[in-house]
């Protein structure tokens, strides 16, 4: 299966387990290292399925390095993060971007799968918010510069967000 962006250019992709998170959906992220035919991708899973837990704690987080296949591959059978799933993920949406920032997102992974898990009221500020898995992959999307990202506000349902990813392919997952 061809990539969906050229050799030279960056293409970011967003997967998507639709019943997960208690239906609202849970998604993960992939961005292509131009000129390379490398992908990188990952998630914030929250095994814990807990509304926060604390910067440092277990959220779940993963990342990986490969070939677009292999991407696919990873992704459709939780390879990363293999039997904490009861919800696969099932449909990825893709778009090339003329845009990108590698170093920039790389640093992007690091701060997500560090800061924690929250959905509500942030036990520090008080304020209604959210570090989640829309968050981790919109974060990790925008620091690579993914031309065309739709921008996702705190506490956005992902199932809903994915919907408005405006010209970005859309396609099943099945394992692989």
């Amino acid at each position: 299966m061809a990539a969906p962006a050229a050799a030279g250019s960056g293409g970011a992709c967003v997967f998507v387990k639709p019943d997960g998170a208690q239906k609202f959906g849970h998604v993960g992220w992939g961005f292509k290292v131009p000129g390379t035919g490398r992908w990188v991708y990952g998630a914030v899973e929250n095994p814990s399925e807990k509304l926060y837990t604390p910067p440092g704690g277990d959220i779940g987080a993963w990342h990986a390095e490969g070939s677009y296949d292999r991407m696919l591959s990873d992704m459709s059978t939780d390879a990363h993060y293999p039997g904490h799933s009861e919800h696969p993920y099932s449909r990825y949406r893709c778009t090339k971007s003329s845009t990108h920032d590698v170093n920039r997102a790389w640093r992007m992974i690091a701060k997500v799968e560090s800061r924690g898990f929250l959905v509500g009221v942030d036990p520090r500020t008080g304020k209604l918010t959210s570090r989640d898995c829309l968050d981790a992959t919109y974060d990790v999307l925008k620091a690579y510069r993914t031309k065309g990202l739709t921008p996702a506000p705190k506490l956005s349902i992902p199932n809903v967000w994915v919907e408005e990813l405006w010209d970005w392919s859309d396609k099943k997952l099945t394992p692989r």
